[in-house]
C-alpha cells in the first residue's frame, strides 16, 4: 500500500524539494501551499516524473484551513503516514524593527501552523486506526541566536520546544515527532534574508550570502536537496526508533 505524505510549503525552494524526494522513495504527496498555482505546478512536475501528487490550496496559520487542507488530501490520496510541517517565514528584524505585526504574522504561520499540523496530523491517524510521524522545520536559527533574526529564531526555538513535548505526548499512539534544522539553503526566502541583511550593511546580497556561508565547516551553501535527504530519513522506517529530536543539517555550523 502506497504511503501518503502532506507537505506545506511545498511549492518552492526546500518543501518542494521534500516533496520531490518523497515521490521518488514511493510516496503519494500532497503539496499544500498558500501558492495555489505555485503547489499545481509542482504537483504537475512530479506527476510527470511519475509520482503520484496532489495540489491543495492551505493557510497554515488558519486552522480550519489546516485541517480541511489534511483532510482534502487524505481523501484523494487514500491515507496519510507522514506529514512535514515545512511553511515559515522568515523576516529579518534588528530589535528596533519589530512591530506587533510581524511579531504575530510570523508566530502564527511558524508556530501557530505547527501546532494546527500536528492537530490534523492527528486527527487523521486517529480516524485511519494507525500511528505515522509528524516532522517539524526548526533550523540552525532555532538551536543558537543568529543576528537580526529575533523573531525567527524565537519561533524555531519554539519548535524544538513543541516538538519534544509533542514526542512525549503521542508515543503512547504510535506517532513519532521529529524536526529538521536547515542551515543557509539556496532558496528564495534565504536569498531575500541576505538580500536585507547586506541592504541593513549596505552591502551587497553575496555579502549577505557569505556572511552566513562563512561559518560552514564544509565550506558551502546548502541545497534544498541536501535538507530533503534529512526529512527522506525522518519519514522512512530507518528512524522508526527516534523521537523528540531535532537534526542539524547545516554544513557542520552548529556542533551538539
Amino acid at each position: 500500500m502506497t504511503r501518503v505524505a502532506f507537505i506545506t510549503g511545498a511549492a518552492q525552494g526546500i518543501g518542494k524539494a521534500i516533496a520531490q524526494r518523497l515521490s521518488h522513495d514511493g510516496f503519494a504527496v500532497a503539496i499544500a501551499d498558500f501558492n495555489e498555482e505555485g503547489a499545481r505546478k509542482t504537483a504537475d512536475e512530479i506527476t510527470k516524473a511519475g509520482g503520484t501528487a496532489f495540489a491543495v490550496k492551505v493557510d497554515v496559520a488558519d486552522r480550519d484551513s489546516m485541517f480541511a487542507a489534511v483532510e482534502k488530501a487524505q481523501q484523494a490520496l487514500g491515507g496519510l503516514d507522514v506529514l512535514v510541517n515545512n511553511a515559515g517565514v522568515a523576516p529579518t528584524t534588528p530589535l528596533n524593527t519589530i512591530t506587533p505585526e510581524i511579531y504575530r504574522r510570523t508566530f502564527d504561520i511558524n508556530v501557530g501552523g505547527t501546532l494546527w499540523g500536528a492537530q490534523a496530523a492527528v486527527k487523521a491517524f486517529t480516524s485511519l486506526g494507525h500511528g505515522g510521524k509528524i516532522i517539524n522545520a526548526s533550523s540552525q536559527a532555532g538551536q543558537v541566536g543568529n543576528p537580526n533574526l529575533a523573531v525567527y529564531g524565537a519561533t524555531k526555538f519554539a519548535i524544538r520546544g513543541i516538538t519534544q513535548t509533542l514526542a512525549r505526548d503521542l508515543a503512547s499512539q504510535g506517532i513519532t515527532v521529529n524536526a529538521y534544522c536547515p542551515g543557509i539553503v539556496r532558496t528564495p526566502m534565504m536569498l531575500d534574508i541576505a538580500h536585507q541583511v547586506a541592504v541593513n550593511a549596505g552591502k551587497d546580497d553575496e555579502w549577505g550570502m557569505q556572511t552566513f556561508a562563512k561559518d560552514i565547516a564544509l565550506g558551502r551553501l546548502s541545497e534544498p536537496e541536501d535538507v530533503a535527504a534529512c526529512v527522506s530519513y525522518l519519514a522512512g522506517p530507518d528512524s522508526d526508533y527516534m523521537t523528540g529530536q531535532a537534526l542539524i543539517i547545516d554544513g557542520g555550523m552548529v556542533f551538539n
